[in-house]
């Protein structure tokens, strides 16, 4: 440091000094040095093992141990136990709310089902028909929602169709007007009653290759190898995995698996237990003695024959014409699927939550089903003699918890209802020209739509419309089948439901036999434009792949052949 630097820090004031010294100063403390930081704007730093360094006025800085408490305000959401199990009761269907009202019942003592009196009235929404042909609701349709069920919109479903994610729960059998659409455009008959559960078991696949393995005289170790083959077969009758793993498994030798496998493929119904589908044609076409190395090349090249390529098929097999079409004829008689004619698991009843009737006067009559609603009373005569002979504190705590617990289920149950009959009826009000004049017309929705109508949030509609189902004149559907995605006009004044544009093309394909033309998708995409739908072709592709319909190529074969 040069003298001039040296007296001018001499004469530097005490308190300029700390205003120009390093922002990180070495304190001793304990022994150990720590740099402490100091804040040019602050008075009080914080250090680490609860030191704090305070500059006071005159640059002396002080240490000083010690603790302090502090004061913080803030706000946060807390979901209670309870306003959890009111949101699990909106979105579960109605058997899983029945077996949660089961287990209720079991659990709480205090509460007890509701013994019907009679045909009381059930809540009903009207849909009016006012003079100009719009549907409107009366005054009477607000039923105020508990506002503490909306939540978070985490859960609130995307921009994909709900129309395409139909409940495997549900075969085509069991779900009209999901899959078929021929009468929609006609109009449909009254929904009567919603058929009876099978009580009678069914003869599972699996019982009935059990019952052949026991009685095929196997020895009791190959016994124990069919059983596990048997346990790898699906509904369908093929065995499911690779037979070195069954070996490795059992730590027996490939060729023992492979011995008992034959042995289980001559098991009824034939076929069962391949591995593949031409093995299972295969097995089929053995027992009948028409399995010949012609037959074996066509079974090799199942690929050329769903893709119609007959000439391809004449070359591969060595035959002519007539003999191709003969082996084909053949091959459709057999069975893929050996174990679908057997029983599996006993498929669910589908029973809507919410009718759908045109009413006399006009409009449509909205209404829950009352086989649907759980009836549950709080029995308060037993309520009160239980707490009356409760003596020790744990006694009346359970007592007090069972009677708040059963009152809000009661008030939850209800306000579901509520809120299940409110979102419907808003649905049918925004559907009306689907009900009354078919798919065609039906029109795109989504969540948000629907809940700004009633005043709830995007997640609470979602629960509501998940697993739930609604009976209308057209047959039964699944709430979310009416959210549809909306696909713009070509003078972008008016959109199209995706599910409408999706029957339309279905339509289109299926008039191709009668008008003797096969339609491209591009054909279809200019057809679609002339109607006034703007649509891409990979979309026309997309929603011609969805409802399982070929391509025009492989349409053109299958005229051709027949």
């Amino acid at each position: 440091m040069s003298p001039t630097s040296a007296s001018d820090a001499v004469k530097t004031p005490p308190s300029r000094r700390l205003k120009e010294a390093p922002r990180h100063l070495p304190i001793k403390w304990g022994g150990d040095k720590k740099r402490v930081r100091l804040a040019l704007t602050g008075s009080t730093t914080f250090c680490p093992s609860k030191f704090r360094a305070t500059r006071r006025p005159g640059g002396k800085i002080s240490n000083v141990i010690g603790q302090r408490l502090e004061v913080r305000q803030g706000q946060g959401l807390v979901i209670t136990p309870q306003l959890q199990q009111a949101i699990k009761l909106l979105q579960l269907s109605n058997l899983e709310l029945e077996d949660f009202v089961e287990a209720e019942l079991e659990r709480n003592p205090l509460l007890q089902r509701e013994e019907p009196e009679g045909d009381a009235p059930e809540p009903v929404e009207r849909v009016e028909a006012p003079a100009d042909g719009e549907m409107s609701f009366g005054d009477g349709v607000g039923h105020e929602a508990v506002s503490g069920m909306d939540a978070g919109s985490d859960d609130v479903y995307g921009d994909a169709a709900p129309g395409e994610r139909t409940s495997d729960r549900m075969t085509d059998e069991a779900q009209p007007g999901l899959s078929d659409w021929s009468s929609a455009g006609k109009g449909g008959q009254m929904f009567e009653g919603e058929g009876e559960r099978p009580d009678a078991h069914e003869l599972t696949l699996w019982e009935h290759l059990q019952a052949q393995a026991s009685s095929a005289g196997l020895t009791p170790a190959d016994h124990g190898i069919a059983l596990t083959l048997i346990d790898a077969t699906d509904e369908g009758g093929y065995l499911r995995g690779e037979l070195t793993e069954f070996a490795d498994r059992l730590g027996v030798p490939l060729a023992r698996i492979e011995a008992v496998l034959s042995v289980c493929h001559g098991f009824e119904p034939t076929g069962i237990m391949a591995r593949s589908v031409p093995e299972c044609l295969k097995l089929q076409l053995i027992e009948r003695n028409r399995f010949d190395p012609a037959m074996a090349a066509l079974l090799d090249n199942l690929d050329l024959l769903a893709k119609r390529d007959l000439a391809g098929l004449r070359r591969v097999c060595e035959v002519d014409g007539e003999d191709l079409t003969d082996m084909i004829a053949e091959l459709r008689a057999l069975t893929p699927r050996p174990g679908a004619g057997f029983g599996g698991e006993p498929a669910q009843t589908v029973v809507p939550d919410v009718h759908v009737r045109p009413d006399p006067a006009g409009g449509w009559r909205v209404e829950l089903n009352a086989d649907t609603l759980p009836r549950l009373l709080v029995d308060k005569r037993y309520h009160g003699l239980v707490q009356a002979g409760a003596r020790s504190d744990t006694e009346k705590t359970f007592v007090a918890d069972c009677a708040a617990q059963a009152n809000w289920l009661v008030k939850s149950l209800d306000q579901r209802a509520k809120t299940i009959l409110k979102v419907s009826s808003e649905i049918v009000r925004q559907q009306d020209a689907f009900l009354a004049f078919g798919v065609e017309f039906l029109r795109p929705l989504n969540l948000k739509t629907v809940a700004d109508a009633i005043g709830m949030h995007e997640s609470t509609v979602s629960r509501v419309t998940s697993n739930k189902y609604i009976a209308t004149p057209r047959g039964v559907f699944e709430l979310k089948f009416f959210f549809t995605a909306a696909i713009q006009s070509v003078d972008g004044a008016s959109t199209h439901s995706a599910e409408a544009v999706r029957h339309k093309i279905k339509s289109m394909i299926d008039s191709e036999g009668v008008e003797g033309d096969v339609l491209s998708d591009d054909r279809i995409v200019e057809i679609l434009k002339e109607t006034g739908i703007d649509i891409a072709r990979r979309t026309v592709a997309k929603y011609r792949e969805a409802l399982r319909i070929p391509s025009s190529v492989e349409r053109r074969r299958m005229m051709k052949t027949g």
